[in-house]
């Protein structure tokens, strides 16, 4: 499967929401054909280099798991500003990639295997209800919450929405995404808010 690489300074999530904002010609372009076409991009990490070329910069690497994306809504209220909001599909390995003469990135990928639903171990339970706090505080609609449906019950779904609202660095959130088992991820996730007393009383 070959796509658009889109290669930022943050971390998508599957079933997440991220707005962006595009003025660089490449992703005008990539942007348009995702429109067009119905088709997804992937967003990966920058691992090392620059979010926006210019001139003497240092490409931007990508980090080798990204997040396919579809364009769920779109606005151009400046003139060549487009503004998206990308919604975070299934996770995928970048097998190698290169640069059009665009600078747009292009590269092969294979997807990766979504774990099935698994519900939420008890011993994780404490989780959820922090979790319905921190979304219940979020506007609906804004473009930052999650996309509908909200499923708490999912040890997989939990575990991707916090990664997301943990104040926690850009590499720590793309080791959550690179973790396999969400059980594994859950556990991080709940040792991190106990260790910082964030947790309700069991």
């Amino acid at each position: 499967m070959i796509i658009p690489v889109f290669p930022l300074q943050t971390v998508m999530f599957p079933g997440g929401r991220l707005p962006l904002r595009i003025f660089e010609q490449r992703y005008m372009d990539m942007a348009k054909a995702c429109l067009k076409e119905s088709t997804s991009f992937g967003i990966c990490l920058i691992a090392e280099g620059e979010e926006v070329a210019r001139a003497g910069a240092t490409p931007a690497m990508p980090h080798r798991v990204g997040t396919l994306a579809h364009i769920a809504d779109w606005d151009m209220q400046q003139l060549g500003v487009l503004e998206i909001i990308a919604q975070g599909g299934d996770r995928f390995r970048l097998l190698h990639h290169w640069t059009e003469d665009s600078g747009l990135l292009r590269g092969e990928v294979e997807l990766i295997v979504t774990p099935p639903v698994l519900p939420v171990p008890g011993a994780y339970a404490r989780l959820v209800p922090l979790l319905r706090a921190i979304v219940d505080e979020m506007v609906a609609g804004e473009s930052h919450a999650p996309a509908m449906p909200h499923r708490f019950y999912d040890a997989g779904w939990l575990g991707m929405r916090y990664a997301e609202v943990l104040p926690i660095p850009v590499a720590a959130k793309q080791k959550l995404l690179e973790i396999e088992d969400s059980v594994d991820r859950l556990e991080i996730i709940y040792r991190f808010l106990e260790s910082k007393g964030l947790l309700p009383e069991a």
